[in-house]
């Protein structure tokens, strides 16, 4: 055979390479669309902090951080979704919000309590308050009666293992302690449950999760979670699934 036959084929399966390569689908973070929904509302706050901070305060903050981490990644995309109102009416409120925006993922932000006989009475600057130390960790939750459910899952197990890969632990309480309250655990190595009745879950039309960044009613969790650190470590794990889940979605694995 030739030189010139040799150079041909080598040019064709360079070309074939190339265009394999071209047509392999990538993540678009700036057409990915995310909605951060914030736990909550101001009129109807959510838990109090061991030192008297509402849950909205944090759910705020985190949320707030979260977008900043997603924006500077190339997410220009994300939105955060503050919502008013009390009661369920502001839950189909959010719901709605959310679907209009028709994003690829939504990611609703709260922090955790205890029920009520968990708690414990102390003085913080000369004000009676309430606090509970037993639990500690951040849990993540989905809904089986969604529609996207088997990639609301996909996401909540890439959610965790960021934010274990990054040293944070979950709580598996929930489903080994409080009974009044037991949530069906779906993956004790990453502290994923189901929670079928949260109506900003099963009401959503996309891939969601609501996730409990942590108890605020421990003192030292709601020191750590109230920190620039923690939340900066947070956004992070969450930037990283959250790119973790594109490509999948680029390739059709959450489907």
């Amino acid at each position: 055979m030739t030189r010139r036959f040799f150079i041909l084929l080598a040019w064709l399966l360079g070309a074939s390479a190339s265009a394999s390569v071209a047509e392999t689908p990538v993540c678009r973070p700036a057409k990915f669309k995310v909605v951060l929904d914030v736990g909550h509302t101001v009129s109807s706050p959510g838990a109090m902090s061991a030192r008297g901070a509402t849950e909205y305060s944090f759910n705020l903050k985190l949320a707030r951080r979260i977008e900043q981490e997603l924006r500077d990644g190339g997410f220009v995309q994300t939105t955060v979704l503050i919502t008013e109102g009390d009661g369920r009416v502001q839950l189909l409120k959010r719901s709605k919000q959310a679907n209009a925006i028709a994003p690829d993922l939504l990611l609703s932000v709260h922090h955790d309590s205890v029920p009520q006989s968990y708690l414990e009475p102390w003085t913080h600057e000369g004000v009676q308050r309430s606090y509970s130390d037993r639990f500690s960790g951040f849990s993540v939750f989905i809904s089986r009666d969604m529609p996207k459910v088997k990639a609301s899952l996909a996401f909540a197990k890439l959610l965790a293992t960021e934010l274990v890969n990054r040293e944070l632990r979950f709580t598996l309480h929930y489903a080994d302690t409080i009974r009044s309250e037991s949530r069906v655990l779906l993956d004790r190595s990453l502290g994923v449950y189901a929670f079928d009745e949260l109506v900003v879950l099963y009401k959503s039309k996309v891939p969601a999760v609501l996730f409990e960044a942590g108890l605020i009613v421990n003192r030292d969790e709601e020191v750590a979670l109230a920190s620039s650190e923690r939340q900066g470590t947070i956004a992070n794990a969450v930037h990283a699934a959250v790119v973790k889940f594109c490509e999948r979605a680029a390739s059709g694995e959450r489907r």
